[in-house]
């Protein structure tokens, strides 16, 4: 992958100012937490109930967040430098997730930040749901912290099928990072990185939830 140019990191930063600033007064999104957000690589992991989840966490930090994408978005030459810009990277849907989680490597390898749904696609209501392996896997093989993240309100905001925006209160809760336990092989590991992380994310959702009044 090619670092970014200064164009794209203008455009993203001018961007993420006017979609932060939207969410602030539409859904009076407030967050807590901005002492968690690590100064180097990190996955970013939020809970998923909406699908304005992706640029709500845009607020989590002013350091461009990087997004996977399907590779066909970069089809056409401007909107592939538009996608780019924004954060998004290509990945091939076709092929095996190996591949996907090795462009997720590199992100972090470049010392950027990723988000990554651990629920997967979008789910309802209060419970967090299974979580998919691959944020503890990439997060143990690169060496960086999984930082948790509450969403609350933003179901109510804009559910499943819904087609217009409700202004509801919205509040984002970051948690303390987390990285494996030492010792021990790598899928004990996985596996209880995975379940701290579920714990700790339904603890910042209730959260959320409770001071977004949902």
């Amino acid at each position: 992958m090619k670092p970014p140019t200064r164009a794209e990191l203008a455009f993203y930063a001018g961007c993420r100012a006017v979609v932060v600033g939207f969410c602030r007064v539409f859904w009076r999104l407030r967050v807590g937490g901005r002492e968690h957000v690590p100064a180097g690589p990190f996955v970013l992991a939020p809970v998923h109930r909406s699908n304005i989840d992706t640029p709500l966490v845009g607020a989590v930090t002013r350091r461009r967040l990087r997004y996977m994408g399907k590779d066909t978005m970069w089809k056409y030459r401007p909107a592939g430098w538009l996608f780019s810009a924004l954060g998004a990277f290509g990945v091939n849907r076709a092929a095996a997730d190996r591949d996907a989680l090795r462009r997720c490597e590199e992100v972090l390898a470049e010392g950027e930040p990723l988000v990554l749904f651990p629920e997967g696609a979008r789910q309802s209501g209060p419970i967090v749901q299974p979580l998919k392996d691959g944020p503890a896997w990439l997060a143990i093989r690169a060496g960086v912290p999984i930082v948790p993240v509450g969403i609350g309100g933003s179901e109510r905001a804009m559910p499943k099928g819904a087609r217009w925006l409700r202004p509801v209160r919205v509040h984002i809760v970051i948690g303390p990072p987390l990285r494996a336990a030492p010792g021990g092989g790598r899928l004990s590991a996985r596996r209880q990185l995975s379940e701290d992380l579920r714990a700790e994310l339904q603890r910042l959702f209730d959260e959320a939830q409770r001071r977004a009044g949902a």
